[in-house]
């Protein structure tokens, strides 16, 4: 009898470091953004999207800071916000009901209905001071307006 309790606190303990390793090693696999400060520029505007399914004109806050941290809302009216996009150089996050859903990943490996959204941080990074700005990546074409 002795034997099978000093043997049931090893495994016990082996569990339970087991169980913590896993549950740790999970949140550090999740990309961590930068949060938006003060000092990042931020631009608020219009934005025209038009794909060949879609067509709309919203709202649009543009934030960046100057180690390229990224992040665009796109919204209709107050409180509805129909995609987001989190992005820094190697991770992006896009999501809303734009999207159907989300998506998160290395910019390279975006799927191709969201390329043109993902493309758009290197397109506004370059231009700050810009009032109006165009772009088109494959059938979506976004135009800005500042």
């Amino acid at each position: 009898m002795n034997k099978i309790l000093s043997a049931a606190p090893p495994r016990a303990a082996l569990f339970l470091l087991t169980a913590i390793f896993c549950l740790t090693n999970c949140q550090t696999f999740r990309h961590q953004f930068t949060q938006p400060a003060p000092e990042w520029q931020t631009r608020n505007g219009q934005l025209q999207y038009r794909s060949p399914k879609t067509s709309l004109i919203g709202d649009v806050l543009v934030r960046n800071s100057t180690a390229g941290d990224f992040e665009l809302t796109f919204s209709k009216g107050p409180g509805i916000a129909l995609l987001t996009v989190r992005q820094d150089e190697k991770f992006v996050r896009v999501s809303g009901p734009l999207t159907r859903g989300s998506w998160s990943g290395p910019p390279n490996k975006a799927p191709a209905r969201l390329r043109g959204w993902v493309a758009l941080r290197d397109l506004l990074l370059r231009s700050p001071t810009q009032s109006l700005i165009r772009q088109t990546v494959g059938s979506d074409s976004f135009a800005f307006a500042f």
